[in-house]
């Protein structure tokens, strides 16, 4: 579509099966939208996606043509107007941000509130919980200068939740 049309962000939420990410491709594709970002997950056997596409229609009619989608009750299919990127940029570098220990509660709260407190943003986190073990990797744009303090606190507040913080520059690792 070579950016025209409108942009759009389409949300699919729902219990997860086979197929879920092939039947909005395919809906998409035969409205002429072009998926530019997407994310896509099952969490705890629950599926979620969150895409942006340039569509050659309104929401309201993108959403209308997906409808299919929710029609057993099942699925949670939302469409909304987006900005052309509505990104949020600090002028930072990107970052990896990993925690791992016992799980307690706080974590992520504790962790973002001092990387938000240091200029830096949270551009994608996952977390998982496999038995007592948490797990939390995030990308995160530092501000120039931040990343030697921020280290600092982490650490802190590392030693506060009783687990391991590492953070290293992403490089060519991160898209």
């Amino acid at each position: 579509m070579n950016g025209s049309g409108v942009e759009l962000a389409v949300t699919v939420i729902g219990p997860d099966r086979t197929g879920i990410v092939a039947d909005v491709a395919e809906a998409l594709a035969k409205l002429g939208a072009n998926l530019t970002d997407s994310t896509m997950t099952r969490l705890r056997g629950h599926f979620a996606m969150t895409l942006i596409c340039t569509a050659p229609a309104p929401a309201e009619q993108v959403e209308a043509a997906l409808s299919h989608l929710s029609a057993d009750g099942q699925l949670l299919v939302t469409v909304r107007d987006v900005g052309p990127d509505e990104a949020t940029t600090n002028g930072g570098l990107p970052y990896l941000l990993s925690v791992h220990g016992a799980d307690r509660l706080g974590i992520v709260a504790a962790v973002t509130r001092v990387v938000a407190d240091a200029g830096g943003n949270v551009t994608d986190l996952s977390t998982r919980l496999v038995g007592p073990l948490y797990l939390l990797v995030a990308e995160v744009d530092l501000p120039v200068g931040v990343p030697g303090p921020l280290t600092e606190q982490l650490a802190q507040v590392a030693d506060e939740l009783g687990v391991e913080v590492n953070l290293r520059p992403a490089g060519a690792d991160v898209l």
